[in-house]
C-alpha cells in the first residue's frame, strides 16, 4: 500500500457553488492561480452547469481557456451530456459526474429518476472511452440522504458494482451532507477496497458534524489514498439542506503528513490561498487546524 495521498482541491468548484456571495471571474482566476502553486496534484476549477441553476459557476469556459501552466491535472464537473460536450469543446480532459444513491436526492438535485441518472452516467462513461478523457464518478449521499435517511451499505455496494462496469477513472464515495461516522466509513471502504483495490477509489467528505477529518482517517485505515478537500473548509451543497463545508485541505494535509504520508502540498502556500479566500469573502476562512497552523508559520 502506497504512502502517497492524492488530494483533489475543490474550492474553486464545490467550495464556491453554494456561497451566497458570487465571485467575479477575475476573483475565481486569482483563486485558481493561488491554488495551482500549492503543490496540489489535482484542481477542480468549476463546472459546466446552467448559470440559472448555479450562477456561481457561470463562465467556467472562460477560466478553462486561461488556466495557469502548472504540474497538475485540472478538472471540471459536468451534470449531463450537454455539460460533457461543453467541457470537451473547452479542452478539459478530466470530468466529474455526480449521481445520487437515492431516488429523492436525484429528483431534487437534477430532476431525474435514479434509473435515468445511472443511464446518463453510463452513456457518459461509454462516450469518454472513445474520446480518451477521464471520468471521476461521484456517488452522492452514500451514507445518509437528506430526504430518505440512512442509505443501506448493500445499496451502495450494488450501485458501485454497476458503475464499475463502465470503467471510471475514479469512483468517489461521497458523504454529501456530512452525516457519516468513522465506523461505517471504515466498514464500507474496507469492503470496496477488498473488491476493487484502492487505486480507483476515493472519498469526498463534508464537515457538518465535525467528523470529516475522523472519516478521512477511517478511510485511510481502510486503504483509501485519494480524497477531495477544499482550502479553508469552504463548501456545501446547494441541493442538500443542512450540508456544510467540505473537509478543509489544510486539515487533511496536517493529518496525513503527521502520520507519515506524503501529499506534496506546501502548507505555507496553501495558507496563502486560505488568506486569499478570507480576503475575497471579507470574512475569516479556515479549517479546524487553521489557527494553530497559522501560528506555526508566523
Amino acid at each position: 500500500m502506497t504512502n502517497q495521498i492524492l488530494i483533489k482541491e475543490v474550492a474553486p468548484r464545490d467550495g464556491l457553488q453554494a456561497q451566497p456571495q458570487q465571485l467575479t471571474l477575475e476573483q475565481r482566476q486569482r483563486l485558481i492561480e493561488s491554488l495551482a502553486v500549492t503543490g496540489v496534484p489535482e484542481l477542480e476549477i468549476g463546472s459546466f452547469v446552467s448559470p440559472k441553476a448555479v450562477p456561481q459557476m457561470a463562465g467556467t469556459d472562460v477560466l478553462a481557456a486561461q488556466l495557469p501552466t502548472a504540474d497538475l491535472a485540472y478538472s471540471v464537473l459536468v451534470p449531463n451530456m450537454k455539460g460533457y460536450e461543453l467541457a470537451l469543446a473547452a479542452g478539459m480532459r478530466t470530468y466529474a459526474i455526480a449521481i445520487s444513491a437515492t431516488e429523492q436526492m436525484n429528483q431534487n438535485n437534477i430532476k431525474k429518476s435514479l434509473e435515468e441518472t445511472f443511464l446518463m452516467a453510463e452513456d457518459i462513461l461509454q462516450r469518454a472511452q472513445s474520446d480518451g478523457v477521464d471520468i471521476h464518478v461521484y456517488l452522492a449521499v452514500s451514507f445518509v440522504c437528506p430526504y430518505e435517511g440512512p442509505v443501506a451499505p448493500k445499496t451502495v455496494l450494488a450501485q458501485v458494482e454497476r458503475l464499475m462496469r463502465g470503467n471510471p477513472a475514479r469512483l468517489m464515495i461521497a458523504d454529501t451532507i456530512g452525516a457519516a461516522n468513522p465506523k461505517e466509513v471504515h466498514d464500507l471502504m474496507s469492503t470496496l477496497v477488498s473488491r476493487y483495490g484502492h487505486q480507483d477509489l476515493g472519498c469526498h467528505f463534508h464537515d457538518t458534524r465535525a467528523l470529516a477529518i475522523a472519516n478521512v482517517y477511517a478511510a485511510i485505515e481502510a486503504g483509501i489514498r485519494q480524497f477531495d478537500s477544499s482550502a479553508g473548509g469552504l463548501g456545501g451543497c446547494p441541493f442538500a439542506p443542512g450540508a456544510k463545508g467540505n473537509v478543509a485541505t489544510e486539515d487533511v494535509v496536517l493529518l496525513c503528513e503527521s502520520m507519515g504520508y506524503k501529499t506534496g502540498i506546501q502548507m505555507p502556500k496553501l495558507l496563502e490561498s486560505v488568506a486569499l479566500l478570507s480576503e475575497l469573502f471579507g470574512a475569516p476562512q479556515g479549517g479546524r487546524s487553521h489557527y494553530w497552523l497559522s501560528r506555526q508559520s508566523a
